[in-house]
């Protein structure tokens, strides 16, 4: 398969740097960015990390990138600083954010995401592509699949879950295989 088709190349620049996430992107025409806080603000182990939402979407035009942004509603490894609802978040992430893509994950790196905040944020936003962030697996392909558009992948993809361990091909398969069409 090609990028572009069904499998997108996407960057992040760890850990907010939309801007330099933008540039990398666009030069390699990769189809989308990562931006772990768009909009809002999280408390995370390196600190408090704000979104900047307005100066990405700026900055995207200005550099004239086709680039989708894709926005984690309160990402993984970290907390909102005070109690927040996911689907109000998504809606301000998607509306008043002007991200292209929603993206939700689980705590942390490898766990799986909310099912339930998954319903919660598709109901809000029914119109946003919706994709999972972490946690997918050919165990549970089949609920998320029915949930989200996409998924980004890699801890399962990895001999025994091990980020240092190689990529495994069979494993690869096995998560297309799950999570594809049916």
């Amino acid at each position: 398969q090609r990028f572009g088709e069904s499998m997108l190349l996407g960057v992040n620049v760890l850990r907010n740097s939309a801007a330099a996430a933008l540039a990398v992107a666009t030069a390699a025409q990769a189809q989308f960015i990562r931006v772990n806080v768009h909009s809002g603000a999280m408390l995370t182990d390196q600190g408090l990390i704000s979104g900047d939402a307005r100066n990405t979407v700026l900055y995207r035009k200005r550099i004239s990138s086709r680039c989708a942004i894709a926005a984690d509603i309160l990402v993984k490894h970290a907390v909102p600083i005070s109690p927040m609802d996911p689907a109000l978040v998504a809606q301000d992430t998607y509306h008043r954010g002007c991200a292209d893509i929603l993206v939700v994950s689980g705590s942390a790196t490898g766990m799986p995401a909310s099912t339930q905040r998954l319903h919660s944020i598709r109901d809000a936003v029914p119109e946003a592509p919706l994709w999972l962030g972490s946690g997918l697996t050919p165990q549970n392909a089949r609920d998320y699949r029915a949930l989200c558009d996409a998924a980004i992948v890699g801890t399962s993809l990895h001999r025994d879950r091990n980020l240092q361990a190689p990529v495994q091909q069979d494993r690869v398969r096995r998560v297309v295989d799950a999570f594809g069409p049916s």
